[in-house]
């Protein structure tokens, strides 16, 4: 696994496709990070850490709709952008996250406090 991000939202848009309403992903600390920015901007119903097994897993439980996610800063290529360049997802109703010195926020709040850093992903 090169890159657990591009992994983490393949995983979600599979489970979409196949029709499931929740997915277990393997854990870490970015992407549960990622995965409560989407659940406080109401892109995921539920996001819950099972520490029962071996390894830790990540289980969300996705809406009804279907997302549009997509993978904006890859390892090849980082994209790293200032407050004023973040732009609106999807005329407002998606999200960017960016990866800030602050932590893990949408690029609207990136803008709102004037911190810039790396665009991770878009989700519409």
């Amino acid at each position: 696994m090169v890159d657990p991000i591009a992994d983490f939202l393949t995983q979600i848009r599979n489970a979409q496709m196949a029709g499931s309403c929740d997915v277990s992903i393997p854990y870490s600390k970015l992407k549960e990070e990622i995965a409560k920015v989407m659940k406080k901007n109401d892109f995921l119903n539920n996001v819950t850490v099972d520490k029962s097994g071996k390894f830790p897993v990540l289980k969300l439980e996705l809406p009804k709709k279907t997302l549009n996610l997509k993978r904006v800063s890859k390892c090849g290529q980082r994209i790293y952008t200032t407050a004023d360049a973040l732009q609106k997802v999807c005329s407002g109703f998606g999200i960017a996250v960016v990866s800030t010195s602050q932590g893990l926020m949408t690029g609207y709040e990136a803008r709102k406090k004037h911190i810039g850093g790396e665009l991770l992903c878009e989700i519409s």
